[in-house]
């Protein structure tokens, strides 16, 4: 991993460094499919796995600790994977390194199908005395109508000592990043069984450590090339889960401290609030990961999305591609073992140095018995990213034109559905909240309507996905708010009424409402709405607001509902006055 701000001076004073030039695909076909240029059958396989349901309860099930074990193993049998390393040995350096790649993902089952088109993206530049490069790349092409639209995973597989270039160093790398190369590796092997509507590329890059140039190389091929990426999923350290000393910040909580469950997700907040595509992109990452695959696995990870592009003075290779206005996220372990400078005085992590191993013999009988790298714990951020390349990969089209508009009655909202598929999800945030996940998900069925139940005072900001027949999302549309604070947008008030609070509150089986009227109001009608933190209206109460105590019991027999916050607002003519929270515990 390399370090963005601080460390690229000492890089480039290091590196020569020229534009990347002769960008090509050493694969003749590969253009054509990137672009969508092909018959959709050409690429059908013989038995076709498609469906949602089977194709995220197969990646649980065929994901597997010992292939990415067995991955990481020949990975570092190449001692030292340097950009600039030996390119013609069979066995040492980069080039033994990635025609290893190549042939693991022409040697994948479904790539004897013909399914899995493998080939080299190659540049040009002079890396560490090196001037001509390599990614490796195996393209899986969609079988639907937007095959043109690709979906991209990727991983860097050079690795690094102390000395930015120093190529002739056991330079293991193994979790930074053998890790990422293996998921990407193991994804390949898994999901080339499956059919998706659009084309996903398996991309392991190379230069990462030296300046993200085989990713950059890439993103500017794809940008001239007018490929339509969908979105980016950059994985970099990924099966570690020992803390270092000198994790960089947000780092982990202090030396050999272990998480095994926990996993980040760094994106761009740009834009308004931290409303960027790629932002929505890890949202939507940990929205599938949460509903599909959390239910069915013994032990789930948790998605923890990270409120910036990248770890303090840090990069990497989802960088470029958002640079170039591409939805691009990175995912990495919660733990790191070092904050990648090891020139610092007294610098005693693994991260960039000969010490990045796969693990430690530790009763001198010849077998590694103590691991740095756990391999269930990879194997969980492999079937996270696979659940969230599937349902890109799968998903409808994006709404279009999503608008909001702060109205009397709440949030008016208004998008358009070229596919009308009928049925959407609002993703929903308040600004006061600052969350970077979303604070609530609503289920609608209107491309407009107006969201009487959300409370005033704040700005909340909102983006639409569709859902197809599966309850597959498209990726979220453009973030956008509307703003509940200003006079012109305050509800009507009404002098002398007062919702109170609910009591018993929290409560178990019934709890009772309250508004208090402490003189005649000029109405038409009121009524009591209960809610969920979905939106979804769950009872209302017609009352009369004569002067007075006026009361209604919300119980255990109108809704059987589960533990948590729900809503209750008073609403006349149609116009909230004012909401609460309660509580329900049993």
């Amino acid at each position: 991993m390399k370090r963005l701000l601080l460390s690229l001076f000492t890089v480039l004073s290091v590196v020569t460094v020229h534009s990347q030039t002769n960008l090509l695909l050493t694969n003749p076909v590969m253009e054509d499919l990137l672009k969508g240029n092909y018959p959709a059958d050409t690429y059908e396989p013989a038995t076709l796995i498609n469906h949602p349901d089977a194709i995220f309860a197969d990646l649980v099930e065929s994901v597997s600790p010992d292939s990415l074990y067995d991955y990481l193993v020949e990975l570092s049998s190449f001692e030292n994977r340097n950009t600039g390393a030996d390119t013609t040995s069979a066995t040492f350096g980069m080039g033994a390194a990635r025609r290893w790649a190549h042939n693991k993902f022409e040697n994948f089952p479904a790539a004897q199908e013909g399914r899995l088109e493998v080939g080299y993206f190659q540049f040009d530049q002079d890396i560490c005395g090196m001037g001509q490069h390599r990614n490796v790349l195996a393209v899986l092409p969609g079988i639907g109508p937007d095959r043109g639209e690709v979906v991209l995973l990727e991983g860097h597989m050079d690795s690094r000592c102390a000395e930015v270039c120093d190529t002739g160093c056991m330079a293991h790398g193994m979790e930074d990043n053998a890790t990422g190369t293996a998921l990407v590796l193991e994804l390949a092997r898994v999901m080339s069984q499956y059919a998706f509507n659009r084309t996903i590329v398996f991309m392991i890059t190379t230069g990462e450590e030296q300046g993200l140039f085989g990713a950059n190389a890439f993103a500017e091929y794809a940008e001239q090339e007018n490929i339509q990426i969908r979105g980016v999923y950059n994985n970099d350290i990924v099966g570690g889960i020992i803390c270092g000393a000198t994790a960089s910040p947000p780092g982990c909580p202090g030396l050999n401290a272990i998480d095994s469950i926990n996993v980040r997700v760094y994106s761009s907040n740009g834009g308004l609030f931290g409303a960027s595509s790629s932002r929505l992109l890890a949202r939507y990452s940990k929205l599938q990961y949460d509903e599909n695959i959390a239910p069915i696995v013994p032990v789930a990870a948790e998605v923890n999305i990270i409120s910036r592009e990248d770890r303090a003075g840090r990069g990497g290779d989802h960088i470029p591609f958002r640079q170039r206005g591409y939805s691009a996220v990175r995912f990495t372990s919660a733990n790191e073992h070092g904050n990648g400078n090891p020139s610092t005085p007294d610098y005693h992590d693994r991260q960039h140095t000969m010490e990045d191993i796969l693990g430690v013999d530790t009763d001198d009988d010849g077998q590694i018995d103590s691991f740095f790298v756990d391999f269930n714990y990879l194997a969980r951020n492999t079937v996270l990213n696979g659940s969230a390349a599937a349902a890109s990969a799968m998903g409808p089209a994006t709404p279009d034109n999503f608008e909001l508009e702060a109205t009397l009655a709440g949030v008016r909202y208004k998008f358009e559905d070229a596919a009308g598929t009928g049925l959407y999800r609002l993703g929903i945030r308040s600004f006061e909240t600052e969350t970077a996940y979303f604070d609530t998900l609503v289920t609608v069925t209107a491309l407009e309507d107006t969201l009487s139940w959300l409370p005033p005072g704040t700005v909340y900001l909102m983006s639409a996905a569709a859902l197809d027949s599966n309850n597959i999302e498209s990726h979220f549309s453009e973030e956008t708010f509307a703003n509940l604070t200003t006079s012109t947008q305050e509800v009507k008030t009404y002098e002398g009424l007062t919702l109170l609070q609910n009591r018993p509150n929290p409560f178990d089986e019934a709890t009772t409402i309250g508004v208090m009227v402490e003189s005649p109001i000029d109405y038409n009608t009121a009524f009591i709405r209960i809610a969920d933190t979905q939106g979804r209206e769950l009872a209302r109460y017609e009352v009369e607001l004569n002067p007075g105590l006026v009361q209604v019991v919300y119980g255990y027999e109108n809704h059987r509902y589960t533990p948590g916050t729900y809503y209750y607002s008073l609403v006349i003519d149609g116009r909230p006055v004012d909401t609460k929270a309660m509580i329900y515990a049993y």
